[in-house]
């Protein structure tokens, strides 16, 4: 096919920035940049034809400052904005905004991102789809009445102790509680509704059944505009720390996908996917996540309706560009036949962080002056590795943005070979003077929980505890 945006601003920054303006110089399409002030060095900058300074450092004045980013897009003329993930990429308020300014945006419509940007409609779709979410309340609790309070302890006496509180509007494990009995229902209640309003700007909570031992597992899919409608496979997500992402793979390893059984649940799992995206017409490329117990029974969780963070395993497996096929798809285009798409061999994503797993994981900004990797200065891309980077030496990583320097992917025929291949790359990485958890994460690898593949998302903080 030929190349059909002719320029696409980049509504981001770091290594998913790099990575979308390398496939758009692939496919011949011009790219421009936005940074802030404390980005004015950084290698996405250097990377794209345009580059336009958006505001300060931080994010608010910058990155999600929707009036400058506008003003950028009608000075460049560009005709397609990719938002990458985060920021603004589910934003649908900035969605709408991109089309009134008769600029495509590389993403689900404004609708879909309405439907799915609030977990309490994302539940009604997922129920009316036919795919079942975690057992819990089906609308916001009313916590300033005792009507509302009778109802929440109603249903966690329903569903079973120990339950989870939820903010409506909360991610990452902010607006979360556990409550094990009745006794803590009213207070969790009120303080994540706090926690949420502060937050978020919603003080709205739910409540859910609380999944023991559980297992984050995701489903790639992809819809165009002509009515199809694909999954590419999943992937394991459960080495967390702080309930985000430090491992990702795929295929997932875990035990109850495993013989004749785990693939039907796993073909299963596929349709219940696409059973919820295909209820609100889906555009795009997208997520469904699900949260396993310790039985392997799934539960609908929600979607993140844009690129995640860890699609470069999906297209180890799968020889995909997930980013061309987004483009592809906002320019109209049909998607290729990808039902009968075979997937092959494993990938394995490890997020090299500026933390310290020791200390709780906390952010450790400061100063690159080295930074190399195990087959040379620049990034790797090959059939069995690859090093995707939103930085480089000489870069410093700040506190106003997530601390993350690269991901750092491995591809092997079989899951050990994945594993080997990672521990390798690592092994040879030198990134200093920055406290990284580099160690940490081989020490996940060799681990052997992660090695048999039994553990849940607790398994790295625990991990992180031990001598």
């Amino acid at each position: 096919m030929t190349a059909m945006f002719e320029k696409v601003l980049v509504c981001n920054r770091g290594e998913i920035a790099r990575r979308v303006i390398r496939t758009c110089k692939r496919l011949g399409i011009e790219t421009v940049a936005i940074y802030s002030e404390a980005d004015a060095e950084a290698p996405h900058v250097k990377d794209a034809d345009e580059a336009v300074l958006v505001g300060p450092a931080a994010a608010k004045d910058s990155y999600l400052n929707v009036e400058a980013i506008l003003a950028a897009i009608k000075s460049t003329r560009a005709d397609a904005v990719h938002p990458g993930y985060g920021f603004l990429s589910e934003k649908s308020g900035f969605a709408r905004a991109v089309a009134e300014a008769g600029v495509v945006f590389v993403g689900p419509p404004p609708e879909v991102l309405d439907a799915f940007g609030d977990k309490m409609k994302a539940r009604h779709v997922a129920l009316s789809a036919g795919t079942s979410p975690v057992p819990g309340t089906d609308e916001p609790i009313a916590i300033d009445t005792a009507k509302g309070i009778a109802h929440a302890k109603e249903v966690a006496a329903k569903v079973g102790y120990p339950v989870v509180v939820k903010a409506v509007g909360g991610g990452g494990g902010i607006g979360m509680q556990i409550v094990q009995d009745e006794a803590g229902i009213e207070r969790a209640l009120k303080s994540c509704s706090d926690r949420g309003k502060a937050s978020f700007a919603d003080a709205r909570v739910y409540l859910e059944r609380y999944v023991a031992q559980p297992r984050h597992i995701e489903v790639q899919v992809f819809c165009d505009t002509h009515g199809q409608a694909f999954t590419l496979g999943e992937r394991e997500c459960s080495v967390q720390r702080r309930h985000q992402k430090i491992i990702e793979e795929s295929p997932s390893a875990a035990p109850f996908f495993q013989g004749e059984a785990g693939e039907k649940r796993r073909q299963d799992l596929f349709d219940a996917a696409l059973r919820v995206v295909k209820k609100v017409g889906y555009v795009g490329a997208g997520t469904c996540e699900f949260i396993a117990d310790e039985r392997g029974t799934l539960f609908f969780l929600e979607v993140n309706a844009r690129l995640q963070v860890e699609h470069p395993v999906t297209e180890m497996v799968t020889g995909l560009d997930l980013v061309e096929l987004q483009l592809r798809v906002a320019w109209g285009a049909k998607l290729p036949d990808l039902s009968t798409l075979v997937r092959k061999g494993h990938a394995i994503e490890a997020r090299v962080y500026a933390e310290d797993p020791s200390k709780g994981f906390i952010p450790k900004p400061g100063p690159i002056d080295e930074l190399s990797w195990a087959w040379g200065a620049g990034e790797v891309q090959s059939k069995t590795l690859r090093v995707e980077s939103g930085v480089s030496a000489g870069s410093k990583i700040t506190p106003f943005y997530d601390p993350m320097i690269a991901k750092v992917v491995s591809w092997g025929e079989t899951r050990q070979q994945a594993i080997a291949e990672l521990d390798r790359a690592l092994a040879g990485t030198i990134i200093a003077p920055a406290t990284t958890n580099l160690s940490f994460v081989r020490k996940v690898l060799a681990s052997e929980e992660f090695v048999t593949s039994r553990y849940d998302t607790k398994f790295a903080e625990v991990l992180a505890k031990r001598a």
